[in-house]
């Protein structure tokens, strides 16, 4: 039998899943998470937080402990792929903006174990992991989610849901919210190492674009790592793209190393652009990777479910305490129009400039960018763009 409690559910215990539940923790409001996996997920996924997110992340109390865990990257450079960089950009710029004016190099699942923490201080929150949500129902009343715990089913009843369950989710699915978009027809190759390539590269920042018509990738330093992306070709088997040769040999492309370069991990996933039709369906809503998913070019998946989350709760709990539920309707219309019109685009311009074959398209690109980084306004406003604030200035443009 359904428990009936009155209180917000969450399904799905990444960082956009708790910083919903510890924001609404903070608020005083009950709380319960289910997470399909037997513990926190310990897979690298994302490693960039831009500055408006660390202030977010603040206000929940989490920084302290993810500033001394993450690196502190003020600059990140596009460069060619055999020649150097073409343009460095200074987040410091936006000093008189934000508290945190760079970028954290901090790996996703320091930021879970950091959430999970500070939730775990509140009486009225709670975890409950092994329970992986599959139905959900909804009335007047409230919302019944079904789930497993392994083989065994049961349900629990609360007010609100908050479908953080991935962007293989099953209460969109279950809910019939169309995922509108596409796949990329390349696959992209995430290698960590310990190799440290500023002994051939000493001008490498933290996080650095490199741009090439055959290989082009991304080179990100994270405590323990680098972290290279590589595009895969098309017709690229699993077998050939996770070949510990075939591995060595892209690795030792990138600064001409001969020597065996140690290999720490290594993931082969599929790119996809897409966004749900809506983020809203009656006492149901949408964040994170459920909602939207995109390319990882520019940081924007993990910091723009983290947005979600944290306007999501500025209206539930409004609504909760007695405000109008258009609210949510209002939440949906914001964040939908942020990942269509901003993340979505941005991401993809990003890729473009990485792959352009086009000689003379390639040499503006370049052109441009230094100009821009030359520029202190200029590059304020494009810094502004790539941090996601200029993203939440969209948002609050939107009634």
């Amino acid at each position: 039998m359904a428990s009936r409690e009155p209180h917000v559910l969450v399904a799905g215990a990444g960082p956009t899943g708790l910083v919903s539940a510890v924001a609404l923790a903070r608020r005083g409001v009950p709380v319960t998470v289910f997470e399909a996996l037997p513990d926190r997920a310990l897979d690298l996924r994302a490693s960039t937080i831009h500055p408006p997110t660390m202030e977010m992340l603040d206000t929940l109390g989490v920084m302290p402990q993810l500033l001394e865990q993450g690196l502190h990257s003020p600059y990140w450079q596009f460069r060619e792929r055999h020649g150097g960089p073409i343009a460095i950009f200074d987040l410091s710029l936006l000093k008189d903006e934000v508290r945190f004016p760079f970028r954290l190099q901090c790996e996703q699942f320091k930021v879970t174990a950091a959430l999970l923490t500070e939730l775990g201080k509140f009486p009225h929150a709670t975890v409950r992991f092994n329970a992986r949500a599959h139905r959900v129902e909804q009335d007047e009343g409230g919302v019944t989610l079904s789930l497993f715990d392994r083989d065994e089913a049961f349900q629990v009843h609360g007010d609100w849901l908050i479908a953080a369950d991935g962007a293989g989710s099953a209460i969109r699915r279950d809910l019939g919210i169309e995922f509108e978009g596409f796949t990329y027809p390349e696959r992209f190759l995430l290698v960590s190492t310990p190799h440290d390539f500023c002994d051939r590269m000493p001008d490498l920042n933290l996080s650095n674009y490199f741009s090439d018509p055959k290989e082009w990738l991304v080179m990100l330093r994270v405590q323990e790592f680098w972290r290279i992306l590589f595009p895969t070709t098309l017709g690229e088997s699993d077998a050939d793209v996770l070949d510990d040769g075939r591995i060595q040999q892209r690795l030792r492309s990138i600064a001409g190393h001969t020597q065996l370069l140690p290999v720490a991990h290594k993931t082969l996933y599929s790119v996809h652009q897409r966004v749900a039709r809506t983020y809203r369906r009656e006492r149901v809503l949408l964040v994170g990777d459920a909602a939207h998913i995109n390319n990882p070019l520019g940081g924007m998946g993990m910091n723009g479910g983290i947005h979600d989350a944290m306007n999501l709760v500025e209206k539930l709990s409004q609504v909760i305490e007695g405000g109008d539920p258009a609210l949510l309707d209002l939440y949906s219309r914001q964040r939908r129009a942020v990942a269509l019109d901003y993340v979505q685009q941005w991401t993809h311009r990003n890729r473009e400039i990485l792959r352009e074959t086009n000689p003379a398209a390639r040499e503006a690109n370049f052109e441009e960018l230094k100009a821009t980084a030359a520029d202190p306004a200029r590059a304020r406003l494009y810094l502004r763009k790539t941090s996601m604030m200029a993203s939440l200035d969209l948002a609050r443009s939107i009634s």
